[in-house]
Parts: structure tokens; sequence; C-alpha cells
């Protein structure tokens, strides 16, 4: 039959890809639709991501040319610039090109089977009882009809299919902006930088990614302000990014949204799947998406392939995809959650003393067993058989009931 295929991917993000690439490899007839005319781009974040996670995946190490700098560890600054460092004995994360990762992705994908149509933006879907067809409009402006046994959602924030779909879409979003700059100075070029504070990025953090030589990758999140003013702001105020960041030239930037509140409760309904930031599944205290992500696209296409075996495509068939999702991930997102809470009470003067409380506490190596950054909740039970540990989360509840006291 023509213009159909037994799953419609909508989106050529890295949580499409890896659920078309995982559906082409189970022998799924898969169609990935991307609004834009070249996977990547846009460049929607700045490809922080932890090895352990895409180890997980079998993705690392990747091609040549992808990642562009590894790290060891990471400096986390208050707003009044004091430090502490968390280091470990190997590589703990690494940045990569979003362009040429999206890319890989969607090749491994269209190896193993997946066909894609590029600048296809999918405006609307109508789900009948033994299919459902999607219209597309192409760049030319023309129009075209597909159909399918069932639609997998990856088409970002933006959310439109996702309501369509009568699904409520994420919240609690944070506005982000991400730069490359050029002639950086003094930056440890093994460690990324966190800059927390609600001066500069109010309800988030700030970060700065060094690449090779003197250039990096900058941005900051904020739920309040204008992101573009709070880059500047940083740039040019922070006691230390001023000094690192002072003479250094802005390539480009682009902006994005982040949602923060955690999964949507459903991700599901007849012949509809969604993953990625579409369902939210972003880690609610760092707004990292990627590995999560894939890890959810992965779980979809176990789910949508042996639906599409059995020929039950229903939404009574696919809530086993919302189960599993929360086996794998229920308890970490709750942890994560009730973190992002405690984060959001915090003033600026409650940062600046925990920092500096964390300052006294450790040494940089004492987190040496804790690698797993996207399990959050696994990752905090870990932490917390360190007596140092429970110290500090004692001090930072005092700090919490100090400031409760006060309102």
């Amino acid at each position: 039959m023509e213009n159909f295929s037994e799953v419609m991917v909508i989106g050529g993000g890295p949580s499409g890809s890896f659920c078309a690439l995982n559906l082409a490899k189970k022998a799924v007839i898969v169609t990935v639709f991307e609004e834009h005319s070249e996977i990547g781009v846009p460049c929607h974040c700045a490809g922080h991501l932890s090895i352990n996670g895409l180890k997980n995946l079998e993705l690392y190490p990747l091609p040549k040319g992808i990642v562009e700098n590894i790290f060891y560890g990471a400096k986390i600054y208050s707003p009044k610039g004091s430090s502490f460092s968390i280091r470990f004995s190997s590589p703990i994360t690494c940045t990569v090109n979003r362009i040429l990762f999206d890319k890989y992705l969607s090749q491994l994908a269209e190896r193993a089977g997946a066909s894609y149509l590029l600048g296809t933006r999918v405006e609307s879907l109508a789900r009948r009882e033994e299919n459902v067809e999607v219209i597309a409009s192409k760049e030319d402006r023309k129009t075209i009809k597909f159909s399918g046994k069932v639609v997998v959602d990856a088409e970002g924030a933006s959310c439109r299919i996702l309501r369509q779909a009568g699904l409520n879409p994420p919240k609690n979003f944070v506005y982000c902006v991400n730069a490359e700059v050029e002639n950086v100075k003094d930056v440890e070029h093994d460690e990324v930088e966190v800059f927390l504070g609600n001066i500069y990025a109010p309800g988030f953090y700030a970060w700065l990614i060094p690449k090779k030589e003197e250039n990096a990758k900058i941005g900051l999140g904020t739920r309040t302000g204008n992101p573009k003013a709070l880059l500047k702001k940083f740039i040019n105020k922070h006691p230390v990014a001023s000094r690192k960041l002072g003479k250094a030239k802005i390539l480009h930037k682009n902006y994005h949204i982040i949602p923060l509140g955690g999964p949507v409760k459903k991700a599901y309904s007849d012949r509809f799947i969604a993953v990625g930031d579409a369902a939210s599944h972003v880690k609610p205290t760092t707004g990292g998406g990627v590995i999560l992500g894939l890890n959810c696209a992965r779980i979809a296409a176990d789910v949508v392939a042996d639906a599409v075996r059995s020929g039950d495509l229903s939404a009574k068939s696919l809530e086993i995809y919302q189960k599993r999702l929360k086996n794998f991930l229920g308890f970490d997102m709750q942890v994560m959650l009730e973190i992002r809470k405690i984060l959001g009470l915090m003033s600026d003067e409650d940062i600046n003393c925990f920092i500096e409380f964390c300052k006294k506490s450790f040494r940089e190596n004492d987190f040496q067993n804790l690698r797993d950054l996207d399990f959050q909740g696994r990752l905090l039970i870990k932490a917390l058989q360190k007596p140092k540990s429970v110290m500090v989360m004692a001090y930072l509840a005092a700090l919490i009931f100090r400031n409760a006291f006060r309102l």
C-alpha cells in the first residue's frame, strides 16, 4: 500500500531515531517524519551526556568526531563565587556535537531499515478503528497523507500532536539559552562548571562546558526573566564567570524549553505512544533528557513491536508502556522531583552557605562510587551510606527549615 508504514515516528531527534532503530531491528516497518530538512539542525542542547548512560545503551564509544571532550568531574559555584569539586578517577561524562550525534542515530536507524521523510511536518492525525492517518506538509507546501498502525510521538516539547491525541502535555518549564563561545580563559578542560544562584539563573543554573583549546559551550536556564538578558548578566557580572568569559566571543546561540515536571501521567492512548521531551522524559534536577529519552524510546519500541505483532494497538494494550516506564524510572523520578522542590526553596544566601559547607565537608575524590548520574534516586541511596553525606543532608534540611520559618 502506498504511503503506509506500520509505525510512524514523529520527530528525528535522539528519542525518535532510537525508537525507530529498535523497531527496525525487530523487522517492523517504520517511517520517521522530521520537519527540518537536516537531522540535528537546529541544535537544541549542549550535548553533555553520561558515559555510563551511553555504554548501557551500547552507544559508547562513539565514532570519531562526535565526542568533543571528556570530563573527570565538575566544579560547582555559589552566587558569590565559592566552589567545591567532584572528581573521578576515570572519565564520567562527555560532550558531543549534537548535530553529528543526532545524525549518527538516524544513520543507525536507516541501516537497520527505517525510512526518513525530511522537511516533512506532521500537521494532524486521525485515529480510526483499523489504522491511524497523519497529514503532513512538505517544504514545497504540498501535503501528503500517510497511514499506519500506530504513531510514536517524539516531536519534542512543543507537544502539538500530543494534545491532538487528547493527552495532557508536560509542565513546569524552564527557558534555556545555549551558546558556543571562543576565547575562554582559565578553565580546567577536564571538568564542567556549574553556577547556581537565582540572581543569574532563577530556578535553575548556568553552565560552562569546555571544548578544545579556548572554546566552550555556555548557557543557562530560567523560570522567570529573559534568558538572553540573563546570559549577558552572567557573562559580565558573575564573580568567577566574568573572569573566564569577559573577553569571550559568542559564535552562535539557540533557545529552547525543558519540562521539569516529571513524566506525563499518561503517555499512551489508542494507536499512540509519546517518548522523549514530548512525554517529559527529562531529569527534573539537571534538565538532561537525552539518556532518559533513549532508554524510554527503547522501552516504547519493545511495547509497540509486540502490539504490532499481536494486532492489538488499543490503549488497553499499550498501557503496559506506562507500567514499564514506572518500573524503570518511578523511584528515581520521584527523588529527583523532590530534589528540584528543595532547590526551588533555597535562597542565594542558602546556596552560598551550602556550597561553603560542602567545600569544608568533602574532598573532591569522595564520590568515586557515585557514577550513575542518570538515576539519581539510586545514586542518593549510595551517597547516604557515607556519614559525610548524611551530615550534609542534615545541614541542607536545616537551611530549608530556617527558610520556611522565616516565611
